[in-house]
């Protein structure tokens, strides 16, 4: 499943989670291990790339994505027990499974987390973004995020215009961002039998 050719894949990794309840923070592969690959994820609305960390102030690149996506906001947001206020309570919230009116980009420049998205049969997929990896959440779609068990990421922000952080907790689905998700990535392929939303 891992596509070895695939450059994003070294800092951008999703496979299906297990049912299990034990830390938040531990991988929760499922046994025998179930990839996904970023092309799935893209289904699923999430984007993706790998860029030079090391180098975000001057990165071609990442100047490039900013312009051709209108982010004209950015800052950067430490996760950790040393630099987050209130960081047990702020873990507890990113971890409810929630939603934005607007996309959700976290540009990993160094650690690592977890950003858990659902399938279109609700099944968690765990994407596990490290140093370089950029991923855009879609407005609309369910997620949430945790640490894993190095418990630190820096992560640059962005926005289209200025911040809007509000997250609405599952259940939000009559928020247009939420039709709107359901109609372009979740029946998508569902052919004559859409999903219902309100399943």
């Amino acid at each position: 499943m891992v596509h070895p050719n695939d450059p994003r894949e070294e800092v951008i990794q999703a496979w299906y989670m297990d049912d299990s309840d034990e830390d938040q923070r531990l991988p929760h592969h499922k046994d025998p291990k179930e990839f996904v690959s970023l092309d799935q994820l893209s289904e699923l609305g999430v984007l993706s790339w790998r860029l030079d960390a090391d180098n975000y102030e001057t990165d071609e690149e990442l100047r490039k994505i900013r312009e051709d996506r209108g982010y004209s906001y950015m800052d950067f947001c430490e996760v950790c027990p040393e630099k987050l206020p209130n960081y047990e309570e702020k873990i507890k919230n990113f971890f409810e499974e929630h939603l934005h009116t607007d996309e959700e980009i976290r540009y990993c420049v160094a650690g690592s987390g977890y950003f858990d998205v659902r399938d279109r049969n609700e099944k968690w997929i765990r994407i596990w973004v490290k140093k370089g990896g950029m991923i855009v959440l879609p407005a609309g779609c369910y997620h949430r995020f945790t640490l894993d068990t190095d418990n630190y990421i820096k992560a640059m922000r962005l926005f289209v215009g200025d911040p809007v952080w509000t997250p609405f907790n599952r259940p939000h689905d009559h928020l247009p961002a939420r039709k709107g998700y359901v109609q372009n990535f979740l029946q998508k392929e569902a052919g004559d039998s859409p999903i219902d939303a309100a399943a």
